[in-house]
């Protein structure tokens, strides 16, 4: 079990009344260094070195006083010493280290202060050494503590997801593929970020065993991956107390993940120096919600088209999530912190209880890039909420039981196994980052390993089964997500069938985008229940002929009504190979249950912002529909001309693949 911030907060008091005196940077930075990450009950030898050498840009050798790699880098002074010279004396190092060594933090001190800057998020925090306890947390980095804002397309996630292809493809190549494959480089997944990020009880243990407990040649590394495995899967009361003294070290996970046997796969010299290289990254870097972009990676341009797959910018998820639901949470929370009578406290547990009752539900979920992000941030509102309910700390309670939202409230259907796999561990790796932001709000160590609870990712074509049996409606509040876009003209025949079933049209079916039909499953799905939807579409769903045949379906037989929607804009994916695509999201509720104001949010230029205005009603052409005789009118197709003039056969359709388009020979 990782330390608590206050017993953390104990041993930095009682480190910096030690080396209270500490004065001599040759004779003392050793030990100073050593027993500083003991603090962090962390061995400084798992994780970095002493004196590694560099050489600067002009050829000058130098020596890093303590070099973690991706991580730290430190420069030490004896006491009394000016460290602006120290600062670049470390920056001069910089050019010469890889763009993977590079580290995110460095630290200048002389012993009796502190400069500790975070050159990724431009911070710095400036102390003396008696002052380290009220900072301590500024270093939680070390035990692998999240205080990284993810940002869309972060350099470091397309690197991860380079490491993982590269490892994916070496194996695949060798013959270890198909679902043995999958959900081995899942298991590798969780591994790697439990490793960093402080849910092993030793930072930087897994990438040890790897490292020191197998052969250069790679023969004996399938067979500790296996054994390993088991020991995950075991209770630490049910294994052999002859066990592996390295493998007895790692904790219980359960959660399914390592349940299964896999055969064991031959790796090579070459495949252990990449599974080190991964070691080697710094995984708690890594936003679990761009999991999707290590999926979508491994696929081919030609399989990326046929299963419609387009993976979403944490920026567009928010787009779909906060008029869903977020924006009116937010609201009810900063109205019930307003109260000042006697049942605010009363109001705010309802709403504690009300929070852990939702279920939310992504039909089409991928790697999980939606439910990774509705989780994140309704997990950061429940940290604000519990913050008001005990503003002067905890009381004597169990704290294992302080967070009433978890992972199981989150439903989805993926056609895929692999991403639905990584939806999982996606969850439960987001599950333990904002268990570590509690941790840091509250000051104790909350955890939950082994993992009691499982999201409810089903492996199944969405379009064929009901999805009652993964989520009965009447226990669902959202229904959100990012179906596949695949026209019309591009679909399978057996994604055509699907369509003109659930559409019903008759006679040739319609023109629908495969994305309708999620949309038509959802209006059955609601049937009138107190459930909202929103998905991404394509535009087309909103223009021509579409809508005239999709519309009124979910006005008259599913009787929705749009609540938001964002006219269209340009799509963005944090994937390789992004989607370039124009979208439309769209937001509905059973009618009765709307808002009086529906909201727009309209772009002028389609890569940039939207501006939002509030309107009566919305049309399906998403325009103010408060001043139409009838807000649902369609165009809808006719047989013949109104006018009487002869019918056109077809219109401007560039469709040809350039053969209609002649040289000019003038």
């Amino acid at each position: 079990m990782r330390l608590s911030w206050n017993e953390i907060r104990a041993r930095a008091a009682k480190f910096a009344e030690e080396w209270r005196n500490a004065r001599y940077e040759k004779g003392e930075t050793q030990s100073f260094y050593n027993e500083f990450f003991e603090i962090f009950d962390i061995r400084r030898r798992r994780v970095a070195s002493f004196e590694a050498p560099v050489r600067t840009l002009g050829g000058r050798r130098g020596f890093l006083d303590l070099f973690w790699k991706g991580t730290l880098l430190v420069e030490q002074k004896s006491a009394g010493r000016d460290l602006k010279p120290a600062k670049k004396q470390a920056l001069d190092y910089f050019p010469a280290l890889s763009e993977d060594a590079l580290p995110r933090y460095l630290l200048l001190s002389d012993f009796q202060s502190f400069e500790l800057y975070d050159l990724e998020e431009d911070t710095e925090t400036r102390f003396s050494l008696a002052d380290l306890p009220r900072h301590v947390e500024a270093f939680g980095f070390i035990m692998g503590v999240q205080t990284r804002s993810f940002r869309d397309q972060d350099p470091v996630n397309l690197r991860a997801s380079a490491l993982m292809q590269r490892l994916h493809d070496a194996l695949r190549a060798s013959g270890f593929a198909g679902h043995t494959l999958e959900l081995f480089l899942v298991r590798l997944l969780f591994c790697l970020f439990a490793d960093d990020t402080g849910i092993f009880p030793e930072r930087g243990m897994f990438k040890t065993l790897i490292a020191e407990r197998t052969r250069p040649d790679g023969g004996d590394t399938g067979l500790l991956l296996g054994q390993l495995f088991e020991v995950l899967n075991q209770a630490e009361d049910r294994r052999q107390t002859t066990l592996d003294a390295d493998l007895a070290l790692f904790p219980y996970v359960n959660g399914d993940l390592f349940a299964e046997r896999l055969p064991l796969p031959a790796f090579d010299s070459g495949m252990r120096g990449l599974l080190l290289a991964a070691c080697d990254f710094n995984w708690d870097a890594i936003s679990p919600a761009i999991f999707g972009a290590l999926f979508q990676g491994v696929m081919s341009d030609k399989e990326r088209r046929a299963k419609g797959a387009h993976y979403t910018t944490e920026k567009n998820i928010l787009k779909v999530i906060e008029p869903l639901f977020l924006d009116d949470l937010r609201a009810e929370f900063s109205r019930l912190k307003t109260r000042r009578d006697t049942g605010r406290e009363r109001a705010l547990r309802a709403f504690h209880d009300r929070l852990a009752g939702l279920k939310f539900f992504d039909p089409a979920c991928g790697c999980g890039n939606f439910l990774v992000i509705a989780y994140r941030e309704l997990r950061a509102l429940e940290i604000e909420l519990l913050r008001e309910i005990y503003p002067h700390g905890l009381p004597e309670l169990d704290f294992a039981n302080l967070s009433k939202i978890d992972v199981d409230q989150f439903f989805g259907i993926e056609l895929e196994e692999f991403p639905a796999r990584i939806a999982e561990v996606a969850l439960w790796m987001m599950d333990h980052i904002m268990n570590n932001r509690l941790s840091l709000a509250f000051g104790e160590a909350y955890a939950r390993i082994p993992l009691k609870k499982s999201p409810h990712i089903h492996n199944q074509d969405a379009l064929e089964i009901d999805w009652n049996t993964v989520l009965p409606a009447d226990s669902c509040t959202y229904v959100f997500g990012n179906p596949p876009f695949v026209g019309a003209k591009y679909q399978s025949t057996t994604q055509r069938a699907q369509v003109r079933r659930i559409a019903a049209l008759g006679g040739s079916g319609g023109t629908l985008d495969y994305v309708a039909a999620w949309f038509l499953k959802a209006g059955a799905y609601v049937g009138g229940r107190a459930i909202r939807i929103g998905f991404v579409a394509t535009n087309s769903l909103t223009q021509g002929e579409q809508v005239g045949q999709f519309w009124p379906i979910m006005f008259d037989k599913y009787r929705l009504e749009i609540v938001f929607a964002h006219r269209t804009f340009a799509w963005g994916s944090d994937a390789p190979g992004m989607a370039h695509v124009h979208v439309v999201i769209i937001g509905l509720a059973p009618r009765g249950q709307e808002p009086a104001e529906k909201r727009l949010f309209s772009y002028a230029d389609i890569k940039g912002e939207p501006s939002e205005s509030r309107h009566p009603a919305l049309s399906p052409y998403l325009i103010d529909a408060s001043n139409l005789a009838d807000k649902h009118l369609v165009v809808r197709k006719a047989a013949k001309p109104l006018t009487g003039a002869p019918k056109l056969l077809s219109g401007t359709q560039p469709i040809d693949d350039g053969n209609y388009v002649f040289p000019d020979y003038a």
